[in-house]
Order: C-alpha cells, then sequence, then structure tokens
C-alpha cells in the first residue's frame, strides 16, 4: 500500500470552478484535491476536459480578469493569490530561449518576479547543480539548436529545479518525446521527485504513464470537467514487476475513461473512495 499522506498538504483545492466569459459553460467544476510533499499525483483526461485550464488555474497563471473563478486554492497552508516562486511549471515544450545556452536557460527562471535575489556564485551553482541533476553536467554551454528533444526538456526541468520548487507542476512534458526517451523521463521526474524532496502534480493524457509514475491518480472527466475517480497506487517499483496488476488497473481507469466520456454533460458521480493496486 503507499504510505500515509502528511497532514499538511503542499497544495490544496477546494470546490474550484473556472470558465472563461460569463454565460459560457465552465471549463471545470467544483474540483477539490490535495498534493501532500514527496508525492506525485497523475491528473488523468481526455481532451478538452479541463485538465491543463485547472493546472494553469492552480499556478495562477490564469488571470482572475480573463474569466470567471470560484472555490479555494491553498499552497504550503496559505491562500494562493499569485504565481509562488516555490512552485516551479514545466510545459509541454521546453520552450528555451534559443539565443541563450542551456546553462542561462536555466539560471532565467532565477530572474522571474517574487524570486529571492541570489548572490552571483550561489546562483550559479544552483544553476550547475540542477544540470546535474538531469544528466547534463558539463553540458550547458550547449544552445538549443544542439540539443536533442530529451535534453531540451532536461534543461526545462533542471530551470524549474533551480527554483527550489517544494512543487511541481507538469502539463503532459514528455509528450512529444520518442517512447525511449519518455521512459527515461519519467524515470528521472519519480527520481528527482524524491531526491530533492519536492512533490509534483502532472497532467497526462496516458494511462500507462500515470500508473508508472503516479502515487495517486485522479481521472478528469465529464462537461464541465470534474474529479471521477480516484485510485491510490502501492510504492512498489518497477510497476510493471506486477504484469498481472498492471493490468488490470489499466483496465479499470479504461473502464472509468469510457464511463466519464459517455456521461458527457451529465453531472459526474462523487469521486469514490481511493481504491489501491490490486495485490495478493
Amino acid at each position: 500500500m503507499s504510505e500515509a499522506r502528511p497532514a499538511q498538504a503542499v497544495l490544496e483545492a477546494r470546490d474550484l470552478s473556472f470558465g472563461y466569459a460569463r454565460g459560457r459553460d465552465a471549463v471545470f467544476e467544483k474540483v477539490s484535491l490535495e498534493v501532500a510533499p514527496r508525492e506525485i499525483v497523475c491528473l488523468l483526461g481526455g481532451s478538452g476536459c479541463g485538465k491543463s485550464t485547472l493546472l494553469r488555474t492552480l499556478a495562477h497563471l490564469e488571470a482572475p480578469a480573463a474569466g470567471r473563478a470560484s472555490g479555494q486554492i491553498r499552497f504550503l497552508g496559505e491562500p494562493l493569490a499569485a504565481p509562488h516562486p516555490r512552485a516551479a511549471m514545466v510545459f509541454q515544450q521546453p520552450g528555451l530561449l534559443p539565443w541563450l545556452d542551456a546553462a542561462r536557460n536555466v539560471g532565467f527562471g532565477l530572474g522571474f518576479a517574487r524570486q529571492p535575489r541570489l548572490e552571483r556564485a550561489r546562483r550559479e551553482q544552483r544553476v550547475q547543480d540542477a544540470l546535474a541533476a538531469v544528466g547534463l553536467a558539463g553540458q550547458g554551454g550547449l544552445y538549443p539548436s544542439q540539443l536533442s528533444g530529451g535534453m531540451a526538456q532536461r534543461v526545462a526541468l533542471a530551470r524549474a529545479l533551480a527554483r527550489e520548487p517544494v512543487l511541481l507542476l507538469a502539463d503532459e512534458p514528455f509528450s512529444a518525446l520518442d517512447a525511449i526517451t519518455r521512459a527515461e523521463m519519467q524515470d528521472l521526474l519519480v527520481e528527482l521527485v524524491h531526491r530533492w524532496q519536492t512533490a509534483a502534480l502532472l497532467v497526462t493524457h496516458d494511462i500507462d504513464e500515470a500508473i508508472l509514475v503516479g502515487d495517486r491518480i485522479l481521472l478528469m472527466g465529464g462537461a464541465p470537467g470534474r474529479i471521477v475517480r480516484e485510485w491510490c497506487v502501492p510504492a512498489q517499483r518497477p510497476r510493471t514487476a506486477d504484469a498481472a496488476a498492471f493490468t488490470a488497473l489499466r483496465l479499470d481507469i479504461l473502464a472509468a475513461l469510457h464511463t466519464a466520456r459517455a456521461a458527457g454533460t451529465a453531472p459526474a458521480a462523487p469521486v469514490s473512495s481511493p481504491e489501491s493496486l490490486p495485490h495478493d
């Protein structure tokens, strides 16, 4: 079974709803979730269910003036009213600045608003530590045009890590990569979360990725989007060690996803009690 989650969550959302304009349907509605320290929560759902918009709202990247929002977000126990320097986001595309080398791209995030100012030596040390953490030690002088897709996404991840976040928010960061590189990046994310003692909320549409990476899986579905199911996944890794259990959970998630899709605009069912991956 997975370890009990600490009482103090890194991130909490209660009854969160969001829509882009008055008179239009909400993108998501009445979403409640939490992420504990050193936990990876995967937010799984099909295209258009609102999971990416939810992630941006949780990061406070969706400005209230751009739409309508209700509910509450708390970060480290305090209400979140603006992007927080201890929460870093990684997107599907690396978003590297082509005129900066890898090291300066990693350090770019340290100059963001609300980020604590660092002395030059400390800033450079953070950059080098982050590059080493993602397996790019000694590669800081390379420019984006010299990087493979996997290397570029490692730089994007290092840019987030250099800020020493307590929470990583990741929006399908590996979906554009080939299967082998994607598997490597999934393993790297799990390793970094535990080694850097951070937490992660990962948006994905890939069921296998959610099972391989997540400590918990939240299924989002319906229109507007809601959390309709939740599964807890045992801590045992690699998850593929028990093929029968992996397959059983995958089929259960597939069935729940089809049910949510068939429901269409119908109200989503209440979240069931967390279900563990079957085991002997």
